[in-house]
């Protein structure tokens, strides 16, 4: 089954995507959150052929949802409307703190991504964090 996982962000939403086998999952695309940001998602989940949604659910440390899963849920209900695909929700703590871990550990020591500018070192944090998301969500499905 090929997901679509989603790291929804006040500025920026970080994609990630995995191949039909559930085997690789690689970073898409960090999109600034604006009006059209559904019907862009929408476009991929199409383009793609994505039959499942995996949205990143911001829970605080000690497991309680804060204000921001209420956003993310909302964003969840609205992207419902716009698709036909099942939608599962996975907690993202510390996804962004991994990639950013990531990020900082590529060839020469993050040299590359020394020379990003600020917007697109998050838009690429953003994508890995979703990433994160979604292979943490297949691990768990894995081991169920």
């Amino acid at each position: 089954m090929r997901y679509l996982a989603i790291d929804y962000g006040t500025k920026t939403t970080g994609l990630a995507i995995c191949d039909p086998t559930e085997t690789i999952v690689s970073p898409l695309a960090g999109l600034p959150t604006a009006k059209d940001l559904l019907s862009k998602i929408v476009e991929i989940i199409r383009m793609e052929n994505v039959e499942g949604v995996v949205i990143g659910l911001p829970l605080n440390m000690d497991g309680t949802q804060g204000g921001q899963a209420g956003i993310v849920r909302e964003f969840a209900d609205e992207l419902k409307i716009l698709i036909d695909v099942v939608i599962f929700f996975q907690d993202e703590r510390l996804s962004t703190f991994a990639a950013e871990a990531k990020l900082s550990q590529q060839p020469f020591g993050g040299l590359a991504s020394r020379k990003l500018t600020r917007k697109k070192k998050k838009k690429r944090i953003d994508a890995l964090a979703a990433a994160e998301i979604l292979q943490s969500f297949l691990d768990s499905k894995r081991t169920q």
